[in-house]
């Protein structure tokens, strides 16, 4: 399959993006591919070293002609989101991405593709490793584990770039010009419970699925409407309860905070003579489900399956508190900004729940380009699971990147993008998380602009990339890199 992807074009590009492909490159696990870039860098004979946290930092001096440009850093991120459906047999920590071609479009075999953010890294790795594109002095910057924290924006200190302009690679369609983005917090919410016996004479089993919904990224998807697997089945399970009397002993829905969850399943016990009732009571839901989700995720299903009678489920009080704190948790778009149109400034990703053995685990990614706002609805969410007796962690919390539309770096590219295709990109903001206002901590002073192809699906097994878009962004980008301003 990657023989395909070899023969595209731009060549150095797609083999540099098969070469990471190769390589397990989970966040939080980005050794292997780390060690890789330093050994190529070190092949290539560039200059190249890790900081304190391990992220990778290149340098290279500017081609003959380009010595009085400002110096310019390349930026993206090594780790990727590893999600795969359910029928997929795939191990993430040992084994390579499995591409192919599909018209237009590269894709994975029933996991993320990790376009996201494999594609910018290759193409910076291609620019460094030419004899034969101009550019001006340039510093890559090779960022570990983005997508779980942050940890490498996060860790990067002052001192090690010299830059006065950063190119950001990390935006997912090749007409927009992203000059600002949203922060973020990382909210756990954890509790106890004595579980209860459920092995009575009378009482079966079954397993409730949510499934088939499509996914997506958190930040970039949020405003679609896409279903959340998690507050779907938490729907599901108390409108049953409306009907007939069941017991809940466990639940596991979704996977990574900044994935929307496409499943979810809740294994349940209810009396024998209260079947028929369950079943009517999840079929009336489902069809309801159905009718207002059949634009966004046309494929979503709840199944309910028997299953093996498990020894204990949650109390009935602790139950129904964790279903209503879970009804009352925001989920999706909290508030659109108010002064860019279109621009969603809160929201909230019910992404992970675990309830089992008398443990709780729920976690939840709050997103906001208005630092203020972003932590009075992260209380929101705490208050909701507090008054089911949950106490709630903040980690992993990042700024946004405020926007500055006057930039020297964003009118360059800008105008460059009306020279070549006779029309204005978009300039915006996005609800994403970019590493750009992390690393403008430590550089304030750096001009910094983000763009890339168009990937769609990003965090979901339909994650693609175009490949007709790849070649356009492959061309804006040299091009780009000739314009950089003199030095003043």
């Amino acid at each position: 399959m990657s023989s395909q992807i070899r023969d595209l074009q731009p060549s150095n590009l797609w083999n540099r993006f098969a070469d990471l492909n190769s390589i397990p490159r989970p966040s939080k696990h980005e050794e292997k591919v780390c060690a890789w870039i330093v050994e190529w860098a070190k092949e290539k004979g560039l200059e190249v070293k890790q900081d304190q946290v391990d992220n990778i930092i290149i340098k290279n001096p500017a081609t003959p002609g380009m010595e009085d440009k400002q110096i310019v850093v390349l930026q993206s991120h090594v780790d990727m989101v590893c999600q795969k459906n359910n029928d997929t047999d795939f191990d993430f920590m040992t084994e390579g991405i499995k591409m192919y071609v599909d018209g237009d479009w590269v894709r994975a075999e029933g996991t993320t593709l990790g376009a996201d953010n494999g594609i910018g890294v290759a193409a910076i790795m291609a620019v460094l490793e030419s004899t034969d594109i101009p550019h001006p002095q340039l510093e890559a910057l090779f960022t570990i584990d983005e997508e779980t924290g942050m940890t490498g924006a996060l860790g990067l200190q002052g001192g090690h770039l010299d830059a006065t302009i950063l190119l950001n690679l990390d935006t997912e369609d090749d007409d927009e010009i992203s000059i600002g983005c949203a922060g973020g917090v990382d909210l756990t919410s954890t509790g106890t419970y004595e579980p209860e016996n459920t092995v009575t004479e009378g009482n079966t089993a079954y397993k409730v699925v949510v499934k088939g919904g499509s996914g997506g990224h958190s930040g970039m998807d949020i405003h679609k409407g896409i279903a959340n697997a998690n507050k779907l089945l938490n729907r599901v399970l108390l409108e049953a309860l409306e009907s007939v009397d069941l017991r809940v002993a466990e639940i596991n829905g979704g996977g990574l905070r900044n994935a929307i969850p496409r499943e979810a399943e809740a294994v349940i016990v209810v009396a024998s003579a209260d079947v028929d009732g369950l079943n009517s009571a999840i079929e009336a839901t489902a069809a309801e489900l159905n009718a207002e989700y059949k634009v966004t995720d046309p494929e979503l299903t709840v199944n309910v399956n028997p299953a093996e009678m498990p020894a204990t489920a949650l109390p009935e009080d602790v139950q129904n508190a964790l279903l209503l704190a879970i009804q009352a948790c925001p989920v999706g778009i909290h508030r659109m900004s108010p002064d860019i149109e279109g621009l969603v400034q809160t929201s909230n990703n019910l992404a992970r729940v675990d309830v089992k053995n008398g443990s709780v685990n729920i976690q939840c990614l709050n997103r906001s380009s208005v630092d203020s706002e972003k932590w009075d609805h992260a209380r929101s969410i705490e208050a909701a699971f507090s008054l089911a007796g949950l106490s709630t962690e903040q980690g992993g919390a990042y700024p946004g990147w405020t926007p500055n539309p006057s930039s020297a770096a964003v009118e360059m590219l800008r105008s460059l993008y009306v020279e070549r295709y006779n029309e204005d990109p978009r300039v915006l903001a996005c609800h994403a998380g970019l590493e750009c206002g992390i690393l403008g901590t430590n550089y304030p002073d750096m001009d910094m602009a983000s763009f890339g192809p168009n990937i769609r699906g990003a965090h979901s097994p339909d994650e693609c990339v175009q490949i007709s878009s790849v070649q356009k962004f492959w061309d804006f980008f040299l091009e780009a890199l000739k314009r950089i301003p003199n030095r003043a």
